[in-house]
C-alpha cells in the first residue's frame, strides 16, 4: 500500500553524523580520530613485535656489544614507532593527492621524490642508532641498518645507503602507508557522499509529501465552493414554492458549512462522520424533490470506523441526483452502501436513472467525481478504484469506490510499530 501524506511521516532517525562533507576539509586532509590513532599504534606495535621476534630468532648475523636481546628489541620498536609517527603525515599527503582528483605525472613525480626523501631519512636515522649501540652485522646488511666498515654500506658515507637494500624497504613501506592513506581518504569521501545522498533523499521525500498535501488542500478548496454553489442552486429553486422548506434547507446548509469548516484541514475522516454529513445533504435534496426522492442507507457496523476521504460520498450522491434522478419523470431512488471486504472498504451509490450509457467518460460527470478521482490517487496511489457501472437493481448507475480499509486504532498501532523499528 502506498504511503499517504495523511499518515506517513518523515523518519526522524538521524543519519550518521560521524562523517559528513562538512567534517572533511576541502583538501581531504581530515585529521585522524582517536580510534584511528589507536589503530595505527596497534598496527605498528604488532609489526615491531614481529620484527623483534625475527631478530631474536636469527642471531647468526649479528654480534652485539650490549645486552644481546634488549638492543634488537629496542631498535625494532624504534623503527616501527618511527613509521607510526610518520603515518599521520603520510595520510595527510594522501589527502592532498586524493585518488579522486585528476592525476598528473607531476604529482606522481612529487610523491616519488617525497618517498625517496622519507626513505633516505628513516634509513639514515636507523643507521645512526645502530652505530650508536654498536649493533653491527657480521656480514651483509641487516634489517636494522647498513654494515660497518668502509664498504658500500659504511656509515662514514651517508649517501652510500642509496646503494644498500634498506632504503628500498623503507621506500616500499612509504608506498604501503600511502596506499592506506588513499584508502582512508576514499572511504571518508564515500561516507560523506552517502550521507549527502541520504539527506537529499529525505529532503526530496519531505518535499513530495508537502507537494501532495498542497495538492490535496487545493482539491478540497476546489470541492467546497462547488458543493456550496450546487446546494444554493437547489435552495433557490424552492424560494417561491416552499418558503418553510427553504428555511429548513438553510438550517441544514449551515450545519454542513460548519462541518466543512471545522474539518477543513483533515484529508480523511471516519465513515460515520461522512454519513452524518451525507444525511444532512440528503435532507436538503428530499426537500427539493418534495418527498419524491427515496433514500436508503446500508452501512455495515464494522465499516463505520473506517477512515475515508472527506466529502467522498456527497459528490457521488450529487452525481446520482443530477445524472440520474433528474433525468426521469417518476420518483427517484438513491441507495448508499458501505461494507468491509477483508482489507478493503467498498462504498457504492446507486440510482434509478437512465444508466451509465448516457455518460461517455468519467470526466463528463463534472467537477465532483473528477475531484474524487484525483484525491484518491493522491491518498492511495494505485491501491484504489472509482468506477461507474450499470446498477443491478432496476437499472440506473452504480458508482463504486474501493480503498484500503484502515481505522484510527489500526493506524495508531502501525505508527507505534514503525517508530519502534526506527
Amino acid at each position: 500500500m502506498k504511503c499517504t501524506p495523511a499518515h506517513c511521516k518523515l523518519s526522524e532517525r538521524p543519519y550518521d553524523q560521524g562523517v559528513t562533507s562538512a567534517t572533511i576539509p576541502a583538501d581531504g586532509t581530515k585529521p585522524l580520530t582517536r580510534a584511528e590513532l589507536l589503530g595505527v599504534f596497534a598496527f605498528w606495535t604488532v609489526m615491531a613485535v614481529l620484527t623483534a621476534a625475527n631478530r631474536i630468532a636469527d642471531q647468526r648475523d649479528v654480534v652485539f656489544s650490549a645486552v644481546p636481546h634488549a638492543v634488537p628489541i629496542g631498535l625494532a620498536f624504534q623503527q616501527m614507532y618511527l613509521w607510526a609517527l610518520l603515518t599521520p603525515l603520510l595520510f595527510w599527503i594522501a589527502g592532498r593527492f586524493s585518488v579522486e582528483r585528476s592525476s598528473t605525472w607531476v604529482k606522481v613525480l612529487i610523491l616519488i621524490a617525497v618517498g625517496l626523501g622519507i626513505a633516505f631519512s628513516v634509513d639514515l636515522f636507523n643507521s645512526a642508532l645502530v652505530r650508536f649501540f654498536d649493533a653491527r652485522p657480521a656480514r651483509g646488511a641487516s634489517i636494522l641498518g647498513p654494515s660497518r666498515g668502509g664498504g658500500p654500506g659504511s656509515l662514514s658515507d651517508p649517501f652510500s645507503v642509496l646503494r644498500g637494500p634498506m632504503i628500498l624497504n623503507h621506500f616500499i613501506l612509504f608506498w604501503g602507508v600511502l596506499a592506506a592513506g588513499f584508502a582512508r581518504d576514499y572511504f571518508l569521501r564515500f561516507r560523506a557522499r552517502e550521507h549527502e545522498t541520504a539527506v537529499l533523499q529525505a529532503e526530496t521525500a519531505q518535499l513530495q509529501t508537502q507537494l501532495a498535501e498542497a495538492k490535496l488542500s487545493a482539491l478540497n478548496a476546489q470541492l467546497n465552493p462547488h458543493f456550496l454553489f450546487n446546494t444554493l442552486n437547489a435552495i433557490s429553486s424552492l424560494v417561491e414554492r416552499d418558503p418553510r422548506g427553504v428555511r429548513r434547507m438553510i438550517a441544514r446548509l449551515s450545519e454542513l458549512l460548519r462541518y466543512t469548516l471545522d474539518g477543513g484541514t483533515e484529508h480523511e475522516v471516519l465513515l460515520s462522520q461522512e454519513i452524518w454529513f451525507l444525511e444532512r445533504y440528503l435532507e436538503i435534496m428530499q426537500l427539493r424533490f418534495e418527498g419524491k426522492l427515496d433514500v436508503g442507507l446500508e452501512i455495515a457496523d464494522d465499516a463505520r470506523e473506517a477512515l475515508v476521504p472527506s466529502l467522498v460520498l456527497q459528490p457521488l450522491v450529487e452525481n446520482a441526483v443530477k445524472h440520474g434522478v433528474e433525468k426521469i419523470s417518476g420518483p427517484g431512488r438513491i441507495r448508499i452502501r458501505a461494507r468491509r471486504e477483508g482489507g478493503r472498504l467498498v462504498m457504492a451509490v446507486s440510482d434509478n436513472g437512465p444508466g451509465p450509457s448516457k455518460i461517455a467518460r468519467l470526466d463528463d460527470v463534472g467537477v465532483g467525481l473528477a475531484n474524487i478521482r484525483q484525491r484518491l490517487e493522491q491518498l492511495y496511489g494505485s491501491d484504489q478504484s472509482l468506477t461507474l457501472a450499470e446498477a443491478a437493481e432496476g437499472g440506473g448507475t452504480l458508482a463504486q469506490v474501493t480503498i484500503p480499509f484502515r481505522s484510527r486504532a489500526e493506524l495508531r498501532t502501525t505508527l507505534v510499530a514503525s517508530e519502534a523499528v526506527r
